[in-house]
């Protein structure tokens, strides 16, 4: 049966109600979240970006919910810090985080001052990386001289089963890619047939373990209300590759979504103010196999959706 989980938006709500938005979300129901891991937002109008870090330490210890955030190291994070915070809540608490690892995005990593380098660069340094926090992770020490260096590094906290860590892929390329180490695959809402291919893509080319999707919708209690929050917050979020890879600031993703239009953010974001087209949507994704689905409404305000799913969503999908 798929589980159901809440995502936390860093990049739109300050961390100190996103705290409460996560526990408000256990109280709804969700038995899971996940959150983002940016250095900036997707848009100056969502104005916020926590430390996701430090936030994911208070999430776990006053809530019960298992949680994993996003990932990229090798740039703004070296990768035996990865390895380090993840090994540090993976003890901390047993069985309850993952880390989903992922190649990264400029508007995060720029801020290094390092250059921004091409896809397959990127990729190769993330599995660098990915066999530097495993080593890690197993007690070695571990020196390494690639796209990143390591220098007799060692763990001495770790917990006694290893974070899981997981490919977090878009194409189907990259999941095929990410099968060689993930111990699962996160993916986020597109096209049934396109996830059809990231899904297979993975398991083709032996890829383990679960699947994960995040779902970005928007709800409200009218059909206008909801398409003006999805518009307002997330035209930002509707670019392909390159461009949503490789442009660096807000400032530039404001520019280039001017004149997004409507059609654009309504087939990036499942915008409806009937809750039973939510479940409808949720349970064709289930469908194809998925075993953890987040949700991620795109509204700063979390409240009235997070009623929204105790009542009407979550029981019409677990009951």
């Amino acid at each position: 049966m798929t589980t159901y989980g809440f995502h936390a938006s860093h990049e739109q709500i300050p961390p100190s109600r996103l705290l409460a938005d996560v526990q408000a979300a256990e109280h709804a129901g969700f038995a899971m979240a996940m959150c983002s891991d940016h250095f900036a937002p997707w848009s100056a109008r969502q104005g916020h970006s926590g430390f996701t870090w430090s936030w994911l330490g208070a999430a776990l210890a006053t809530t019960s919910l298992r949680l994993g955030c996003v990932n990229a190291p090798g740039q703004r994070y070296h990768p035996a810090i990865v390895a380090q915070a993840a090994a540090t809540l993976g003890e901390m608490f047993p069985g309850r985080f993952w880390v989903a690892l992922g190649s990264g995005q400029a508007m995060n990593e720029h801020i290094t001052g390092d250059r921004w380098p091409t896809k397959e660069t990127r990729l190769r340094r993330l599995e660098e990386s990915v066999d530097v926090i495993r080593r890690l992770h197993a007690g070695e020490e571990v020196t390494h001289d690639g796209l990143v260096t390591v220098d007799r590094a060692r763990l001495y906290d770790r917990p006694d089963e290893p974070v899981p860590l997981i490919a977090a892929a878009i194409s189907a390329t990259t999941a095929a890619r990410g099968a060689r180490w993930a111990d699962g695959l996160i993916t986020i809402n597109q096209p049934l047939d396109t996830l059809r291919e990231v899904v297979a893509a993975y398991r083709d080319h032996g890829g383990r373990g679960p699947l994960a999707l995040q779902v970005h919708l928007s709800w409200a209690p009218t059909q206008d209300e909801a398409a003006a929050i999805a518009r307002d917050q997330w035209r930002s979020n509707v670019f392909a590759e390159p461009l949503s890879l490789d442009l660096p600031t807000p400032e530039h993703f404001d520019v280039a979504s001017k004149d997004v239009t409507d059609a654009t953010v309504a087939a990036a974001v499942n915008i409806s103010a009937d809750p039973a087209r939510h479940v409808a949507w949720l349970q064709e994704y289930a469908a194809l196999g998925f075993d953890d689905i987040y949700l991620h409404h795109v509204g700063q305000d979390q409240a009235a959706w997070l009623e929204t799913a105790a009542t009407a969503v979550l029981p019409a999908l677990t009951g």
